[in-house]
């Protein structure tokens, strides 16, 4: 069924390439405008179905994970493993970045530098970007509050309480306990829901963006699109690498059971959309869940490899066509600028954008800069949520695997019977 499923998927995404081309050729701009609005009813509501099971299931998953760890020692364990490949990841995909811009100049010859791009509105702002805003933002004024708004950061800061104090408990509070499992269950079922409609919305996604700006953006843009995917297949490359280090032949397997996931990442252009399959998938190789369930929501805040290599990659590109240059010393502050920038930001709408605004305004540049590349935003969007994916699911696996928590794998088939 999953194979199936893959393939459904890979023909919503052409389908809606072919149909999206149509519109853009066949119809006039205000009637593909308006094409582009109807099919994208269907991508915002399986989006919002994803938003509507996103907070109880990190909620119900993690505490039922760390209630299962010995005690808060093992959960602190877990969790300075957890952050140590995160942090080694981050700079990772920001040096890569770095570097593989350097290497193709995508913004030479573009000759930005007189261009006056001021008029030009944007849909991000840098107004939540402050440390005390990031430390009081960790911690929820109300977990009702959180979950209602989706702050995931949050809800795994209440998640790890409840989850710990139930850990701590002598007898592990048996009923809560399996109350909170059955909802996971409950959850993971709705999910399966959900996803039924994932090709359709992929479909509609894609459609209803090449209705609008039809394929001609690609050429617009071509150097700088096709150098951040060369440079986002490397860091794949790189996350393969480290991940067959670790797990050896494992990470094969791995890599197939989150092919579905990602492809619906890639096609939505929203990591969150693939979360309840990965939380899925990573069992089927033999993570445990309680791993699976600990540092998915951590990495979903914390870990993001596809935007912070798209954070170096485009901020370089913007300076590149303007005639901006900097010195060695001034892009290694700007690395660490945006190690610390990207950690600050989970929960923020268009999060990467944010980031590049906030580190052109440090080296004093104009911010509208920024609209360079918002033609091309949602293209770019699809492949670091792809590659946001596979980052976690790495990480989940490679930190199941320092804590003994990765089972034997059958000789058969991991995937399951039916869907």
């Amino acid at each position: 069924m999953n194979k199936r499923f893959a393939y459904l998927i890979i023909a919503s995404m052409i389908l809606g390439v072919l149909v999206g081309w149509a519109c853009n050729q066949f119809l006039d701009p205000v009637a593909a405008k308006a094409a582009a609005g109807n099919l994208s009813i269907i991508t915002d509501i399986f989006l919002r179905l994803i938003k509507m099971i996103i907070a109880p299931l990190v909620f119900t998953t993690l505490v039922a994970g760390v209630a299962h760890m010995e005690d808060a020692a093992a959960v602190g364990r877990i969790g300075a493993k957890t952050m140590t490949w995160f942090i080694g990841a981050s700079f990772v995909s920001l040096l890569l970045g770095l570097l593989m811009v350097h290497l193709l100049d995508p913004g030479a010859g573009l000759n930005m530098a007189h261009m006056d791009v001021a008029g030009t509105k944007t849909n991000a702002t840098t107004e939540a970007f402050t440390l005390k805003g990031f430390i009081t933002h960790l911690v929820p004024t109300s977990i009702f509050d959180a979950m209602a708004k989706n702050e995931i950061l949050q809800i795994v800061v209440f998640s790890l309480f409840v989850g710990t104090a139930v850990a701590a408990l002598d007898n592990k509070a048996p009923q809560i306990l399996e109350l909170v499992e059955q909802a996971a269950q409950i959850m993971l079922k709705v999910t399966s829901f959900v996803m039924k409609l994932a090709p359709l919305a992929i479909f509609a996604a894609l459609a209803s963006t090449i209705a609008t700006q039809g394929l001609g953006m690609l050429a617009t843009y071509g150097k700088f699109v096709l150098g951040f995917y060369l440079t986002m297949g490397v860091l794949w490359l790189l996350l393969f690498i480290a991940g067959a280090l670790v797990l050896g032949k494992r990470v094969v397997p791995l890599f197939g059971v989150i092919r579905d996931p990602t492809l619906l990442a890639f096609s939505t252009a929203s990591s969150e959309a693939a979360y309840p399959r990965i939380l899925d998938s990573l069992p089927k190789v033999g993570v445990r869940r309680r791993i699976v369930s600990f540092v998915l929501p951590l990495g979903y805040s914390f870990n993001l490899d596809g935007s912070m290599l798209y954070c170096t990659f485009a901020t370089m590109f913007i300076m590149q066509a303007h005639g901006v240059e900097l010195s060695v010393s001034q892009q290694i502050f700007m690395l660490l600028l945006l190690m610390v920038t990207s950690k600050g930001i989970a929960g923020v709408p268009r999060a990467s954008l944010v980031v590049i605004m906030a580190t052109l305004t440090y080296f004093g540049l104009p911010e509208a800069w920024i609209a360079l590349v918002l033609g091309v935003d949602h293209l770019l969007d699809m492949g670091r949520s792809a590659t946001n994916v596979v980052g976690n699911s790495v990480a989940a696996a490679v930190v199941a695997k320092w804590e003994g928590e990765l089972d034997d794998m059958p000789d058969e088939d991991p995937e399951p019977a039916k869907a």
